[in-house]
Formats: structure tokens, sequence, C-alpha cells
């Protein structure tokens, strides 16, 4: 049984999400790296959002004996894996300075932890009113 989250976390968890990317993105637009640079830390950015949502997805959905099959779940693990690998073997690879280096890996980072507090919160918000509107009709 799920409860409606809190305004508190529902308000922290897009707040992890929206600081977590907004950081990252002007970090990025106020950088001196080359655009094809900027490219590869944008789409890694991108890649890692999605495969943390997809993680929580599979997970959850497994817990509530919802059918996930093994290759998507392996293949989401995979992928949220693959991003952080990808921006580490990137930023130790790049020319910054070493406070850029961990001020980009801290808000990737923080904008993966808010993706997959905001679904978590999505879901449990829906599951709430689902079950609230099933009582209330019976």
């Amino acid at each position: 049984m799920y409860q409606k989250p809190s305004a508190a976390f529902v308000g922290a968890s897009w707040v992890a999400l929206g600081t977590g990317m907004l950081g990252y993105l002007v970090g990025l637009w106020r950088s001196e790296m080359l655009l094809d640079e900027k490219g590869y830390y944008f789409t890694v950015l991108m890649y890692g959002l999605f495969s943390v949502v997809s993680v929580q997805k599979s997970v959850r959905d497994r817990l509530e004996g919802i059918p996930v099959t093994d290759i998507y779940y392996g293949i989401s693990w995979f992928s949220t894996i693959l991003s952080i690998t990808l921006l580490v073997v990137g930023l130790w690879n790049a020319t910054l300075l070493p406070s850029e280096k961990g001020f980009y890996a801290f808000a990737f980072l923080l904008g993966l932890f808010g993706a997959i507090a905001v679904q978590k919160n999505t879901r449990d918000s829906q599951e709430s009113t689902k079950k609230s509107n099933a009582v209330s009709i019976d």
C-alpha cells in the first residue's frame, strides 16, 4: 500500500531535479568547451535522466507484480550504469579544473536523484488517487 507523498517531499524532489538539471545546463552554457563537447555532456545528461526513470519504473513494476521482461530490466540498469560511466570517463579526460569536474558530477547525480524521486512521487500520487476513487465508489 502506497500513501500519497507529502507536498514537502514532492517539492523537494522537483527542486532536486530542477537544481541538478539547471545547474548542469547553465554550467555547460557558460563553459568554454567546444560545441561537440557540450553536446556530449548534454546527451549524457538526457540519457541518464531517461535511464533512471526507466529503472525506477521497472523496479517498481516488478515489486507490484506487473510483468517486466528481463531484457528491459537489464537494459534499464545497464543504461543507468553506462550513463554514469560515460560522464566519469568524459570528466576524467576533460581539460577542466577539478572544481568544474566536481560541479558537473554532483549536478548530474542530483539531477538523477531528482528524476527518480519525481517519478516515484508521480506513481505514488496516481496509485493514491486510484485507491481513493475506488473506495469512494464503493
